[in-house]
């Protein structure tokens, strides 16, 4: 049986990030499912960092927010989609993400892309797993 996460604070039918039929987070057990994560505060709606390290400790923020809430950490994280519109911002991103993780780490994909907002550089999806 699956069931909505929420961020801290919020209920799982609430959609501060938009209209989007999604849930920012998917709990099947064992394995919890993180929707897109990019760096918009999803209390105040307001982008966070104008630049790569800033919004990557952003996004990081919110899916550590929705672990806590699903009674997990980044120790349980699995797997990381990275998606860039910069690419050339991979390595500034990178150094920020490690303040995150530890070995061993999640397997991990980087694609470059374009999203739906000018001032948003990164957005991530994650998979943690009990």
């Amino acid at each position: 049986m699956k069931t909505a996460i929420a961020y801290p604070r919020m209920n799982a039918s609430d959609r501060p990030m938009g209209p989007a039929p999604l849930s920012a987070a998917v709990l099947h057990e064992p394995m919890l499912f993180i929707s897109g994560q990019v760096a918009i505060d999803p209390y105040s709606g307001e982008i966070k960092g104008n630049d790569i390290a800033s919004q990557t400790r952003q996004v990081l923020k919110n899916v550590g927010d929705l672990l806590s809430e699903a009674q997990m950490t980044f120790d349980n994280v699995v797997r990381v989609t990275i998606y860039l519109t910069d690419l050339s911002t991979f390595s500034e991103m990178n150094a920020a993400y490690s303040e995150f993780f530890q070995f061993p780490f999640p397997a991990r994909a980087t694609v470059g892309i374009q999203l739906n907002h000018p001032d948003l550089l990164v957005e991530m999806e994650v998979t943690a797993m009990r």
